[in-house]
């Protein structure tokens, strides 16, 4: 009489999967076998999760980056480093004209030398016009003027780290007024202000910021 597996002496059933046992290798794991994550690889719970930035950097679309120091913007430029930057710009932009002028004046002292002095100062004139549209146009598009490389600093866009393209550099510009009316104390605002940011700043939403020029 035969009584269970002939293999089988004892007439013991196999065993079956019990939690924790690893399914043998090449079998996909059935019931009774938990699965296990990949060795090495921690669970994921929820959506992933960004990379912060590194400090220093932009952070990529779609992170917010406000205009604050260690959020992934750099270090924001103090006030004297925004006043040196400005006396550089004024005097490349202003000083050749008026020393054009003043060599104009200097020379005149008849009719044909009234002429020269003439020239002298429309040549000075056109200079510095063509100058300014110049250092705006490198303010939008790399974020420095001459004098803001030499010093190192840059100017950005608050929400994103971008720079401003000429159109709203421009218009960055015009929104200075704002400083100027209040006894300029929009220009002194950058003192006390959290994001050292003037009324044109705050107007058209930009930052200056500490530049690493390498």
């Amino acid at each position: 009489m035969s009584f269970g597996d002939p293999n089988n002496p004892y007439g013991q059933q196999p065993p079956q999967g019990q939690p924790g046992q690893q399914a043998p290798q090449g079998v996909p794991p059935q019931y009774g076998y938990p699965q296990q994550p990949p060795q090495g690889a921690a669970p994921q719970y929820g959506y992933p999760q960004q990379t912060p930035p590194p400090y220093g950097a932009y952070p990529p679309p779609g992170m917010h980056a406000p205009g604050m120091p260690g959020t992934g913007m750099p270090p924001l430029a103090h006030w004297g480093l925004r006043v040196g930057a400005a006396l550089l710009d004024g005097l490349i932009i202003a000083g050749p004209m008026y020393a054009l002028i003043g060599l104009g004046a200097a020379v005149a002292s008849d009719e044909s030398t009234e002429a020269i002095a003439g020239i002298l100062s429309l040549i000075g004139m056109l200079y510095s016009l063509g100058m300014l549209f110049f250092q705006l146009y490198r303010e939008g598009t790399t974020g420095q003027t001459i004098g803001k490389k030499i010093v190192g600093i840059s100017l950005h866009r608050e929400a994103d780290g971008a720079t401003l393209g000429f159109g709203m550099a421009f218009v960055r510009k015009l929104a200075h007024i704002l400083d100027g009316i209040p006894c300029y104390i929009g220009y002194l605002w950058p003192l006390w202000d959290e994001k050292k940011q003037t009324f044109a700043d705050k107007v058209c939403g930009t930052v200056v910021v500490k530049a690493n020029n390498g």
